[in-house]
């Protein structure tokens, strides 16, 4: 990968925006929040991981996070994930667990959270939803034209506009993957860079489901989400499937 945030992972943000570029923050990244990353940080370095297991199709991992702004700094806090494989479906079952002692964030009210942080490649340059008021009735599909990173931010779809909880990229074949979080209908999505890239290049896509939590310094947040692979029809019919279960 390209960078220790270039993945599928778990993202969270807490307490005040701070300057601490005089501690090893990175300056791309002042001010900033306490935001523990599941993989590693700005600078590559990576989380500890605790413990690792696999069963028949699941798989389990638990570590201790990076703050993303920092230099080698583990956060104060534990990640937990539970990915398991039915499929072209892959659940997963995110636990945040905090314990901080810091006194220099303080504890804000909420703060939209990444539920999770979705980095497909840029080859899938095609994006897709359901924005209208008819959900899970097949109705036609949304192609929003792709916002640029490099143009301000992500594409944002706020005022809860993802009725159906999903976004997906998608290659010009319409094969692709699709992210779908029950408990969210704001998103981030866009892409960096140039389209028709791979895993190991810069430039990328990204997808974040959207919903705003307070975290608190001692706290403990969990949620579930679904990655589908496969064509457009393949990744709504699922997801319609995974609506109609839950």
């Amino acid at each position: 990968m390209h960078d220790e945030g270039r993945y599928i992972q778990q993202s969270y943000y807490a307490g005040n925006m701070l300057n601490r570029v005089k501690e090893g923050q990175n300056p791309n990244w002042s001010p900033w929040t306490w935001n523990p990353i599941q993989v590693g940080d700005s600078f590559g370095n990576r989380a500890e991981i605790l413990a690792a297991t696999k069963t028949e199709n699941t798989l389990y991992v638990k570590c201790i996070p990076m703050l993303w702004d920092m230099n080698n700094k583990p956060a104060e806090a534990i990640m937990e994930q539970w990915s398991t494989l039915e499929g072209n479906v892959i659940k997963v079952h995110n636990k945040l667990t905090c314990h901080r002692t810091d006194t220099i964030y303080g504890e804000t009210g909420a703060r939209s959270q990444e539920l999770p942080a979705v980095y497909p490649i840029s080859a899938l340059k095609n994006l897709y939803s359901y924005f209208g008021e008819a959900p899970f009735t097949g109705d036609t599909l949304d192609n929003p034209e792709v916002e640029h990173l490099e143009d301000g931010f992500w594409g944002r779809y706020n005022e809860n506009k993802v009725t159906e909880h999903w976004m997906a990229f998608v290659d010009d074949n319409k094969w692709g993957m699709g992210v779908y979080t029950p408990i969210s209908s704001n998103f981030l999505a866009g892409m960096a860079g140039a389209p028709g890239f791979e895993s190991t290049d810069s430039q990328t896509s990204y997808i974040a489901p959207l919903k705003s939590v307070q975290l608190k310094k001692n706290d403990v947040f969990e949620y579930d989400y679904w990655l589908v692979i496969g064509s457009l029809d393949d990744i709504r019919l699922e997801i319609y499937k995974l609506n109609n279960r839950l």
